[in-house]
C-alpha cells in the first residue's frame, strides 16, 4: 500500500512540475512516466484519466494552501501574516522549489480546461480571496493596516499583484522582480506613521 501511495505521490509530483512548466496541455502520461520511470498503465491505475490526475492534483494543492495559510493565523499581526504569505513565495520562487502558483497557471487556462479541473481551481481561488480579505479586515480593524476600498477589493488586488509578481520574475528570468513589486505592495498597506 505504501508503494502505491508513493508511486501515487511521486506522479503528482511530476504532473505538477510539468504542468508549471508547460500548463495543462503541455505533458502526457508518456512524459511522467519517462520521469517517474514507471509505464503508462501504472499511471491509469492511480489515475485513470488526466483530468482524474489534475484534479486530485490541484484539490491536493488546495489543501496544502488552505492548511498553510491557516497556519500562518497563528501569527496575531495581520501585517505579519501578509509578510510571512509573500515571504514564503519570495523564497519559493528564489530557490526554484515552487516557481509559480499552479493553480494561477491553471487559471490562465480556465476556457480549455476541463469543467472538473476548473471547479478545483476556481475553489482554490474562492478560499484564497477570502482568507486575505478576512486578514485585511482584521488588519484595518486593528488599526495594523490602512485600506483604499473594501476589505475583498483590496483581497483582489492584494491576490493580482501577487500573481503578476510571479509572472514578471518569470518573464525577467529575475525571482527578484517578486519581491520588488510585492514590497510596494505591502508598504501602501502600512498605515502612516502618526
Amino acid at each position: 500500500m505504501s508503494n502505491q501511495s508513493t508511486t501515487s505521490d511521486d506522479i503528482l509530483a511530476c504532473a505538477r512540475s510539468l504542468i508549471v512548466a508547460g500548463g495543462y496541455n503541455g505533458f502526457s502520461y508518456a512524459d511522467i512516466a519517462e520521469v517517474v520511470g514507471i509505464r503508462k498503465a501504472s499511471i491509469h491505475h492511480h489515475f485513470p484519466s488526466k483530468v482524474d490526475l489534475v484534479r486530485t492534483l490541484v484539490a491536493r494543492y488546495r489543501e496544502e494552501s488552505a492548511a498553510g495559510l491557516v497556519a500562518l493565523q497563528a501569527q496575531p499581526d495581520p501585517l505579519e501574516q501578509l509578510r510571512s504569505y509573500l515571504g514564503y513565495w519570495e523564497a519559493c520562487i528564489a530557490d526554484a522549489s515552487a516557481p509559480f502558483c499552479v493553480c494561477a497557471l491553471l487559471a490562465s487556462q480556465l476556457p480549455v480546461l476541463p469543467e472538473d479541473v476548473s471547479f478545483e481551481v476556481r475553489a482554490h481561488f474562492r478560499f484564497l480571496s477570502e482568507w486575505l480579505a478576512s486578514v485585511l479586515d482584521l488588519g484595518a480593524r486593528q488599526g495594523r493596516l490602512t485600506l483604499a476600498s473594501t476589505p475583498w477589493e483590496e483581497a483582489e488586488m492584494f491576490m493580482a499583484t501577487v500573481h503578476g509578481a510571479m509572472l514578471s520574475a518569470r518573464a525577467f528570468g529575475k525571482p527578484e522582480v517578486f519581491g520588488t513589486v510585492t514590497a510596494q505592495l505591502l508598504q501602501r498597506l502600512k498605515p502612516a506613521a502618526v
